[in-house]
């Protein structure tokens, strides 16, 4: 009798010394298509896999990657979105709340983009653009 070997495990973590916490949580392609050579490589000779499942599953690996590229578009784009916002303000009286819970307003003075949320400069403060609560026109 032949022994098929598992489908090893090793394949589903991110580097050589990883730990059991480090396990990738999506079947990305990479993964796919490991599993889907495996199950050919082992497939019972008397019985092949159905091309039709074949077809389905080479569906649905072309369906994920799709939906995380546009994932990542609409990642980009919402960055992009709050760049573009965080930009206008400049020149703009803003309101914000301190973490102590006092509202403060002053003139948007200058914006950076070096965090993950734009950082507006109001009042020579550092305020976070989700931070605003409010904006009024100067006159």
């Amino acid at each position: 009798m032949t022994t098929i070997d598992p489908v090893s495990t090793a394949s589903l973590y991110t580097g050589a010394a990883s730990t059991g916490s480090e396990r990738k949580q999506t079947l990305d392609s990479e993964v796919f298509l490991k599993l889907l050579v495996t199950q050919l490589a082992n497939q019972d000779p008397s019985s092949p896999m159905n091309t039709n499942e074949m077809i389905g599953q080479t569906t649905q690996l072309a369906s994920m990657e799709q939906l995380t590229a546009l994932s990542t578009t609409t990642t980009e784009n919402f960055a992009l979105t709050m760049r573009q916002a965080a930009a206008a303000l400049i020149g703009a009286q803003a309101h914000y709340v301190d973490d102590a819970g006092v509202e403060h307003a002053g003139k948007v003075d200058a914006v950076s983009f070096a965090d993950t949320v734009p950082q507006l400069t109001i009042g020579g403060t550092t305020v976070a653009l989700d931070a605003v609560s409010g904006l009024t026109a100067l006159t």
